[in-house]
């Protein structure tokens, strides 16, 4: 039995993939994204250990209210850091004719052993992939991540070769990723992939910031305001139309 260990279970997540949805929040993540608004996450050390039973037992008690859509998201932090533990709570989900979703960042991605064959098992038992692109030029990237984007573009490519159901979520920061060259860059990247049913427009927002200050730690993007409701339209316009 593999334990995990888990930032916090969201009941009845409504915007973590399609229906209602049983979201768990693992910790753990390697990216210090300017804009995290859960930076508690980051260490996996801080999570409430789990065993992979228990947390399905629980989750499956609100089943009946996920109707033909509905399922089991599992979010972070990152929640590749634990993918022992998420490929055998999905293995165990699909047995129970759950829908899986994986909402991660891809940072963890590479084609190199042990960790492929671990990321193809898991494929296995997921049935949609939330994947966050959260700026499409690698330079910029770097600045807003800390880590080069290019394995995640690979990622996004490899699911779509292999006919895996994404959608793609971009956080819209005034200032950086809301820049219409930008956006229109990553426009064109997603129209290479065959399996995207989804993108949406995620508002850069501060809500986190106290966050950063009870852990002792200088918000990057002070100052920095959430996007105008036309730059939002426009990016939707952009990246969805």
């Amino acid at each position: 039995m593999t334990t995990g260990y888990i930032h916090s279970l969201e009941s009845f997540g409504a915007a973590d993939g399609p229906g209602v949805r049983y979201v768990i929040f693992t910790t753990g993540c390697p990216m210090r994204c300017q804009f995290c608004h859960n930076p508690d996450t980051w260490k996996m050390d801080k999570g409430t250990p789990y065993e992979v039973d228990e947390l399905l037992k629980k989750a499956l008690k609100y089943k009946p209210y996920w109707g033909a859509e509905g399922g089991i998201t599992v979010s972070g932090g990152e929640p590749l850091m634990q993918i022992d533990f998420v490929t055998e709570l999905f293995q165990k989900a699909k047995a129970k004719g759950v829908h899986t979703t994986l909402d991660t960042s891809g940072n963890l991605f590479t084609k190199e052993e042990p960790f492929f064959s671990k990321f193809t098992k898991l494929m296995e038992y997921t049935d949609l992939v939330m994947l966050d692109i959260k700026q499409i030029d690698d330079e910029q990237h770097k600045i807003l991540t800390g880590f080069s984007n290019k394995n995640i573009l690979e990622m996004a490519t490899y699911l779509s070769d292999t006919g895996k159901a994404m959608w793609i979520r971009h956080v819209l920061v005034p200032g950086g990723s809301d820049n219409d060259a930008y956006l229109k860059r990553l426009r064109a990247f997603i129209d290479t992939l065959k399996t995207v049913t989804r993108v949406d427009v995620l508002p850069y927002h501060t809500l986190g910031t106290f966050k950063w200050e009870e852990l002792g730690l200088e918000y990057p993007l002070k100052g920095v305001n959430p996007p105008t409701k036309e730059r939002v339209e426009n990016a939707l316009a952009i990246l969805t139309k």
